[in-house]
C-alpha cells in the first residue's frame, strides 16, 4: 500500500512540475520584446493600451533608431527582440538587407497603400511625417517663400536658412534627394547651401528656436514639431509650408515596424503591429503625436495623409536604406 502511495505521490509531483513548466512557457509566449527607436514619452500610452487589451506583456528597449538597428544586426540570431519599431525607413531597410526581418502576413501588408510598405513585405509603416519649410509669420509671408528646396541656394537666402545635417531626419531627406535627383545634383546642392551660409543646428527644435529668435528666417524640419507647438500655444508665430508639388523638399518619411527574424513569438508580434495600424492607434498618432496616419478613412480631425501625398515626390522607401552613402557625402562636403 505504501509503495502505491509513493508512486501516486511521485506522479502528483511530476504533474505539478509539468503544470509549472507549461505555465512558465505560456507566460513567456504571452510577452514580446520591442526595440523602439520611437521616443518613450510619445508611444508608451499606446504600448500600455495594447497590453491592457490583449494581456500580452511588452518589454520595450528604447534608444536611437540607428543604435538599435546596429544592435540587432550585431546580436544576429541571438537577438531577444521580437519587433523593431523604427523612426525611419532607412533603418528598416538595413535590417531587411541583413536578413533580420521576417516576411509579414498579407493581413498587415495589404492593409496599407503600397507607398507605406516595402516591396518585399518585411516591414510596414505605422505613421508618417512630412519634410517642410518652417518660417516666422512675423517676419515673412507664405507668398515670399521659395518654390523649391533648390531655390534656398539663391543669394536672397544667404545666411537665412537653418538646417541640421547631423540629424537623422535630415539625413533621410538627403538620401531621398540622392535617389530622386542623383548624386551629383545632391552634392552640388549641399555645397551651394554651405557656401550660401546655411546655419547648422543640432536638431529640429534648435532650428525652430532660432527662427523664433530671428537668427534665421526659415528652416528645414519635420511638420509635427510646429503642430505640437501650436497645440500648446495658439500664438506660436511659426508655421510651415510645402514646396511645389513633387519637389524633393516635400519628402514623406515614415515610422514603421518589422518582426525580427529570430523571434519565437511571431503571433504575438503580429498582433502588436496589427494594433498599431488600427483606428485607435492611427487616431492617436494623428491627434497626440501630430503625425500623419497611414490608413485612410479616419474621422475628420487634424491633417490626413491624403492631404499631402499629392505634394510629395514619388519614391520607393526601400531606397532610403543607403544611409552610409549619405553620411559619406555629408563628410565629403564638410557638413559632418
Amino acid at each position: 500500500m505504501s509503495s502505491i502511495l509513493l508512486i501516486l505521490q511521485k506522479r502528483i509531483v511530476s504533474l505539478a512540475v509539468l503544470c509549472c513548466l507549461l505555465f512558465v512557457a505560456e507566460t513567456a509566449l504571452a510577452q514580446i520584446t520591442v526595440y523602439s527607436g520611437r521616443n518613450r514619452a510619445l508611444v508608451e500610452p499606446l504600448v500600455d493600451r495594447f497590453q491592457a487589451e490583449t494581456g500580452i506583456t511588452v518589454r520595450v528597449r528604447y534608444g536611437g533608431t540607428t543604435q538599435l538597428a546596429v544592435a540587432i544586426l550585431e546580436e544576429g540570431r541571438r537577438s531577444p527582440a521580437d519587433v523593431f519599431w523604427s523612426q525611419d525607413a532607412g533603418a528598416l531597410g538595413a535590417l531587411h538587407n541583413g536578413d533580420m526581418l521576417l516576411a509579414l502576413p498579407d493581413s498587415l501588408t495589404q492593409a496599407l497603400p503600397p507607398q507605406f510598405r516595402n516591396s518585399a513585405g518585411s516591414w510596414i509603416s505605422t505613421s508618417a511625417r512630412a519634410r517642410v519649410l518652417a518660417y516666422n509669420t512675423k517676419q515673412i509671408s507664405a507668398e515670399e517663400l521659395p518654390a523649391s528646396v533648390y531655390d534656398l541656394t539663391k543669394p536672397e537666402w544667404r545666411g537665412k536658412v537653418g538646417w541640421a545635417p547631423a540629424n537623422a531626419s535630415f539625413q533621410s531627406f538627403v538620401t531621398a534627394m540622392r535617389a530622386l535627383d542623383g548624386e551629383e545634383k545632391t552634392r552640388q546642392w549641399l555645397e551651394d547651401m554651405r557656401r550660401n551660409g546655411a546655419i547648422a543646428y543640432n536638431n529640429n527644435n534648435s532650428i525652430l528656436q532660432a527662427i523664433e529668435a530671428g537668427e534665421v528666417l526659415v528652416g528645414l524640419t519635420n511638420h509635427y514639431y510646429i503642430d505640437r507647438a501650436l497645440g500648446s500655444n495658439t500664438n506660436y508665430p511659426i508655421r510651415f509650408a510645402f514646396f511645389d508639388a513633387g519637389d524633393s523638399g516635400n519628402l514623406i518619411n515614415i515610422a514603421g515596424m518589422g518582426i525580427v527574424a529570430p523571434s519565437r513569438r511571431v503571433e504575438q508580434a503580429t498582433r502588436f503591429i496589427h494594433f498599431m495600424i488600427q483606428e485607435e492607434a492611427q487616431q492617436f498618432f494623428r491627434d497626440s503625436t501630430f503625425e500623419y496616419p497611414v490608413t485612410t478613412g479616419l474621422a475628420p480631425g487634424y491633417r490626413l495623409i491624403e492631404d499631402v501625398l499629392e505634394l510629395a515626390p514619388e519614391i520607393d522607401l526601400d531606397l532610403l536604406e543607403d544611409l552610409d552613402g549619405t553620411l559619406r557625402l555629408l563628410r565629403q562636403t564638410g557638413l559632418l
